[in-house]
């Protein structure tokens, strides 16, 4: 019996283990090993008396089993999560209670900046680092030498090995001035609107959630479509800005800036926007991206 459990785990390599079995067959007639097969065997014996005590397992069982894992789970993440944030705010009070104590008044450049930043609205203080971003990497698009990491990164396509990473990237990313200068331009114009009703955390929650969610849409298209065209903007993230206030403020007045001279509700702009989309998806446009135009929208209102 043991040489056939060892021919039934044993590789290909027929010569070499009869050799070893035929080796080791002087040690397979000690004392130790007549005792450990006994042990084994006795071992074997009383498992099903381990069962009996227990009963038949029953497979409906494994969804308490399911749920209980779950439930002690999430509290210790949650717990944990809770713990951290109390310390980490204990240690964020330590810290401005200290530069208080410490605080001096800046002069020069630095304290120039410093006053201009407090001066800053809200809504300012995260527009600009958003434009700051979107800036930088206009300009990393100008190197010739960081080309090919901007095309991997910076722009997606569902047919890219890191499109995962790319769906959040290419959001801050623009090859054209004019593009770049537009998105901006229209998410100056909103910011404020949607920063005083939702807070700057959730402003920009919405921003990163629209954007990521009109790359996915854009992918989905792409698929269905058979494009694996390359996309890139932080449109879609706008989008869903522009969605928000056009449904929550339908009544807002705003105009194009090439023809201000006809204004039109916020209502009828989303409205109308969301209908050039629908049909560049329908007759498969691709001077501009109107999947992910509407993902960000749709998850905007």
């Amino acid at each position: 019996m043991t040489i056939r459990t060892l021919l039934f785990l044993g590789d290909s390599a027929n010569k070499c283990f009869f050799t070893t079995v035929r080796c080791c067959r002087s040690k397979l007639q000690t004392s130790q090993y007549r005792q450990a097969r006994n042990l084994r065997f006795r071992v074997k014996q009383s498992a099903p008396n381990i069962q009996l005590e227990h009963g038949v397992i029953q497979p409906s069982r494994l969804w308490k089993h399911l749920g209980f894992t779950v439930m002690v789970s999430g509290a210790s993440i949650a717990g944990a999560a809770i713990w951290e944030y109390e310390r980490i705010r204990a240690q964020t009070y330590n810290i401005i209670y200290r530069y208080r104590q410490t605080r001096v008044n800046r002069t020069g450049l630095r304290g120039k900046v410093e006053t201009w930043w407090r001066n800053l609205s809200e809504s300012q203080r995260v527009f600009l680092p958003i434009l700051f971003i979107n800036a930088v990497v206009y300009l990393a698009w100008r190197v010739p030498a960081l080309q090919k990491t901007m095309l991997r990164y910076f722009s997606t396509s569902p047919s890219t090995s890191s499109s995962c990473l790319s769906m959040v990237l290419s959001i801050f990313s623009h090859y054209s001035i004019l593009h770049l200068a537009a998105n901006m331009f229209v998410l100056n114009s909103f910011s404020s609107i949607a920063v005083s009703s939702l807070g700057k955390e959730q402003f920009l929650a919405l921003y990163l959630s629209s954007g990521v969610i009109s790359t996915f849409t854009s992918h989905l298209y792409k698929t269905m479509m058979r494009a694996p065209n390359v996309s890139l903007g932080a449109s879609g993230a706008i989008m869903g800005i522009f969605g928000f206030v056009c449904t929550q403020y339908p009544d807002l007045n705003i105009n194009i800036i090439f023809l201000p001279m006809f204004p039109f509700t916020a209502g009828i702009a989303i409205k109308s926007i969301m209908a050039i989309d629908v049909t560049g998806c329908l007759l498969r446009w691709r001077y501009l991206d109107h999947a992910a135009h509407l993902g960000g929208a749709l998850f905007g209102m």
